[in-house]
């Protein structure tokens, strides 16, 4: 039987809720935004309009983790850049671009999967990732996420985006799975 713990609701009564390491050991999925997620929200714009960020090294060894724990990886994002597809592509992730709706084109991937929203894992940092954060069994928010998304978050990094936000989750799940399968 799963561990709960008592919460407070909106609504000012108790409630029981999964403890964390229980609700992440149902997680079959982790989607991620990208920006904001991997990189720190900055761009760097050229004088011909080409764009770069910044990304986390060590996120693709994270990365490497959750795949080797079973949980599938992808990348939804709301931008059309050609930096997106060409950091999925190195980091081997499933990605998304252009997405006006990033709740369907997740509820398309858990389809596809076979898995409820239940046994998703979300990853966000502003408002255009709500309709995400609010669907799935494990919303996760980076440290340093818009305001308007904190109080929706079931995990908040100590790390913000960009700077092994990405790594800190997979380095959690390896945690604890790990210590489920002693």
């Amino acid at each position: 039987m799963a561990r709960k713990g008592k919460a407070r609701t909106t609504s000012g009564r108790s409630a029981e809720i999964p403890l964390l390491s229980d609700l992440m050991r149902t997680i079959r999925l982790v989607a991620f935004d990208f920006d904001g997620v991997f990189t720190d929200n900055a761009v760097y714009v050229f004088e011909d309009g080409s764009e770069a960020v910044r990304c986390f090294r060590g996120d693709g060894l994270g990365l490497e983790k959750l795949r080797g724990l079973g949980i599938d990886v992808a990348i939804i994002s709301t931008e059309t850049n050609p930096v997106v597809s060409a950091r999925a592509r190195k980091l081997g992730i499933p990605c998304v671009q252009n997405c006006k709706d990033k709740r369907a084109a997740l509820e398309d991937m858990a389809r596809e999967k076979g898995i409820s929203l239940a046994e998703v894992a979300f990853v966000g940092n502003d408002i255009n990732d709500l309709p995400c954060l609010t669907a799935v069994g494990f919303p996760v928010i980076v440290q340093d996420a818009h305001p308007d998304v904190i109080p929706y978050g079931r995990y908040r990094t100590t790390s913000p985006g960009g700077r092994g936000a990405v790594r800190e989750l997979c380095d959690l799940f390896e945690g604890v799975l790990k210590a489920g399968a002693r």
